[in-house]
């Protein structure tokens, strides 16, 4: 029964969003009439974000609403890369991966999702020592979370984010990298019609770009959000609109035509590879998909080849004014508003082409659905005004073998457009095992592990189509085989059902169209997209420290060579029986992350790679503490005199900069790790734990013991000294000493200890030292180490080394 409406027409503005999104919108729409309405009284919804499905069940030819369910496959960036890498495994699988085919697909970089694919990603950021990634939050928008990783060990183990091959080579405009806003426009599932808009955007960002300034979003980000923010700026956003753009490449000698149509190649390979997502959704909500249209902001970025390569697409694209009216805010409104202009009138909101009944009885019309499929697509570009129909093509083929089975309608409207009949698809098996046993069919999916009994009629028309004969066919021979039974086929439902159950089948993956080469023998994936795990031989590890030895099992290549990496030649590979003698330490993968162990004992999980080796090196000092004999997990430089100074010191790259600047002034040595003796904190032991991002020191170079004469604490900034060092009192010291002061059983120092700490303390040259802009030079470092550290020479030659 159809819904009764109001006799005014009214529009509903919906979602979480800024009244500059609905500004266009109403313009189109009130000089013709229109009203505002509601959730509950509307003919036309346009909704920022995504309705309730309960008003997606309220659509149908004459109440449009701006969004098809299932929209997700593109408009979140885990799913649109699912959805790319899906399409392009199935035509390698049909066709081979160096097939024409498969080669059009390679405009999207490969992606991670976390926590899922975090080993993946790790396998594979090892195997590619070179490449960089960019972290994005799966499902945000203006830019918010996305960063370039300077370690790719630092990808959270969180949900909902992706880590991205990073595009190092980007095209610029004037020396910005850029990304090109382009707005695309699904007017139809059954058959797939898909536009793309004349106007888009070359959105730059506010600084020139930079391959080695990782850090600075206003160098590598493009969105106008983040790059407003930038004061320092003369232009903080610059759009220039594509026209401007294709001029300005034509005049520095580019092919702007072929950039261009490599362009409509990536959107139109990037609908299809979501049309069955949003195809399956829209029927299960029950949405009428003759109510729903959808407009997607594409973003594209252009390299130096000037190849383009798809980011994202956005759900709701802004259709706020960002820049400024002289750096493109005039053009930006003008295209804008032509964009909604246009698609108000190619959707036919307005309602002034065929009526939804007119439109109901023609659809029952089946011997006209050709016509009726043509007449309704070339009304619509009729009234597509700036907008450029890129689907159905003009040369079908081209696009049909990508689909994963073209529906009847995809292939009569193609056929009607161009006035030829086009071959029908014929499929073949893929991921499948067939069983027989008498005259039933069984078939197991060999990805899913599903197990399915197909019907007679199914399992007819599996055998059928096995065997070559394409969905029309196929039909047709059930409809013989009914006859012949005496029963009257009903050739038009059961064609719509052959073409279901195949269709149903391709998207499972138990069948796919016929390619040139049987998908056993299609397994020659590109390495771009393959991981090459680097992993070890399974034997133990000897991991070397304080004198004390470890047995060390890791099963992960990347986690392997991270911790090489990081203990370097402490670490070394040792047989199987002398390991059975050593305590234990044991690196697991777990579904996200990596788990540390230590015999029988769970010491930390959901490690990620940056973090696996300063937990097991913390973990280790901890175990070089003895009784009456805490462990300060602290660098410690050793100078040629012996006098020991702690860095108490933050994990950053401008404090192992300064650590490195004090050990080349002093010409000591700078290792991490020392014990203390309570009875006599004066003289330390130092240990030879790895400090990494500051030059490595050989053990055999430390003393034995060290006479510990300063102490260096982070400047907070706070202090009023204006000089690169502030003084610290013996309280501030102690304070900052006794986090970093570990014991072996993990207790806390009693009162006595805290007392000998704090008086010892009180000997010690204790400053805050600057890092970064107003960090000492070497000259400042070398007057505060002769001043305030360095002993009087009554105390004489320092200790033996060690070893």
């Amino acid at each position: 029964m159809t819904e009764q409406h109001s006799p005014t027409r009214r529009f509903w503005l919906g979602g979480k969003r800024a009244a500059e999104q609905d500004r266009f919108f109403r313009e189109a729409l009130e000089p013709l009439g229109w009203q505002l309405g509601d959730e509950h009284d509307w003919d036309a919804g346009w909704i920022t974000g995504m309705p309730d499905a309960a008003q997606f069940r309220r659509v149908s030819p004459a109440r449009r609403i701006n969004h098809f369910p299932g929209n997700a496959a593109l408009t979140v960036k885990s799913r649109l890369h699912d959805s790319l890498a899906t399409l392009r495994e199935r035509i390698r699988d049909s066709h081979g991966a160096h097939h024409d085919l498969a080669r059009r697909l390679e405009f999207f970089p490969h992606a991670y999702v976390m926590p899922g694919d975090y080993h993946a990603l790790q396998e594979a950021a090892l195997a590619n020592p070179d490449q960089r990634w960019i972290l994005k939050p799966t499902n945000a928008s203006k830019g918010k979370g996305v960063r370039v990783l300077e370690d790719v060990a630092e990808a959270p183990l969180a949900q909902d984010w992706l880590v991205q091959e990073y595009v190092a080579n980007p095209h610029t405009i004037r020396g910005h990298k850029y990304v090109l806003r382009l707005y695309v426009l699904i007017t139809s599932l059954e058959p797939l019609r898909v536009y793309l808009y004349r106007q888009g955007f070359a959105k730059l960002a506010s600084e020139p770009w930079d391959p080695e300034d990782a850090d600075n979003p206003f160098s590598q980000l493009t969105n106008p959000d983040i790059n407003a923010l930038n004061s320092s700026a003369e232009v903080p956003v610059e759009f220039i609109d594509l026209e401007r753009y294709r001029t300005w490449l034509r005049d520095q000698g580019h092919d702007d035509a072929e950039l261009f149509a490599r362009i409509d190649d990536l959107v139109a390979l990037t609908a299809i590879s979501a049309v069955d997502a949003m195809r399956s959704r829209t029927a299960e909500v029950g949405a009428d998909p003759r109510g729903c249209y959808e407009l997607l902001g594409l973003d594209c970025l252009v390299d130096d080849t000037l190849k383009p390569w798809i980011l994202e697409c956005n759900l709701s694209p802004s259709l706020g004014i960002c820049a400024a009216p002289e750096t493109g805010g005039r053009i930006e409104e003008a295209v804008k508003g032509g964009l909604v202009r246009d698609m108000v009138s190619l959707i036919d909101i307005p309602g002034e082409a065929l009526s939804e009944t007119a439109e109901t009885e023609a659809a029952e019309q089946g011997p006209d659905v050709a016509a009726r499929l043509v007449a309704e697509a070339e009304a619509e570009q009729a009234r597509a005004g700036g907008f450029r129909r890129l689907l159905p093509a003009a040369d079908p083929e081209r696009y049909l073998p990508y689909f994963t089975l073209p529906t009847s309608a995809d292939l009569l409207l193609a056929e009607g457009l161009t006035g030829h009949s086009l071959p029908r698809p014929r499929l073949q098996r893929r991921h499948v095992v067939e069983l027989v046993d008498e005259e039933r069919l069984a078939l197991y999916d060999t990805r899913s592990g599903r197990y399915y009994r197909p019907n007679d009629t199914a399992a007819l028309t599996w055998l059928l189509a096995t065997e070559g004969l394409d969905p029309d066919a196929i039909a047709e021979e059930l409809a013989r085989a009914t006859t012949e039974a005496g029963v009257p086929a009903e050739r038009t439902a059961l064609r719509h059902d052959v073409w279901s159950t195949l269709h149903d089948w391709c998207r499972t993956g138990l069948l796919c169209q016929q390619g040139l080469v049987p998908p056993a023998l299609a397994v020659d994936h590109d390495a771009h997209d393959q991981t090459t795990p680097v992993s070890p031989s399974g034997r133990a590890m000897r991991l070397s420290l304080d004198g004390l030895q470890w047995s060390l099992e890791v099963s992960s290549g990347p986690a392997l060579a991270r911790l090489t990496t990081w203990f370097g030649e402490r670490l070394s590979p040792l047989a199987d029986e002398p390991a059975s003698r050593l305590p234990r330490l044991t690196v697991l993968r777990e579904s996200g992350g990596y788990a540390l162990a230590a015999d029988d004992w769970l010491l930390a999980s959901r490690l990620t790679l940056a973090q696996l080796a300063p937990v097991l090196t913390a973990h280790l000092i901890r175990q070089a503490a003895m009784p009456g004999r805490p462990v300060v997990d602290a660098g410690l430089l050793v100078t040629p005199q012996g006098t020991g100074v702690l860095c108490l010191l933050p994990d950053e790259e401008e404090s192992r900069l300064l650590m490195q600047r004090l050990v080349e002034t002093s010409g000591g040595v700078l290792t991490r790790g020392v014990r203390l003796n309570l009875a006599n904190p004066e003289t330390a032991e130092p240990l030879d734990f790895p400090l990494p991002g500051v030059t490595d020191v050989d053990s055999s170079e430390l003393p034995e013991a060290v006479t510990i004469r300063g102490m260096l604490l982070p400047d907070d900034e706070s202090g009023a000294g204006e000089g690169a060092f502030t003084a610290i009192d013996p309280l501030g010291a102690l304070g900052a000493l006794l986090p970093n002061c570990l014991t072996g059983d993990g207790q806390a120092l009693d009162a006595q200890s805290v007392t000998l700490l704090s008086d010892w303390l009180a000997t010690l040259a204790s400053s805050a030292v600057k890092s970064g802009p107003g960090a000492p030079d070497a000259d400042s470092l070398t007057e505060w180490l002769i001043t305030r550290v360095e002993p009087d020479p009554s105390h004489g030659r320092p200790a033996m080394a060690k070893g």
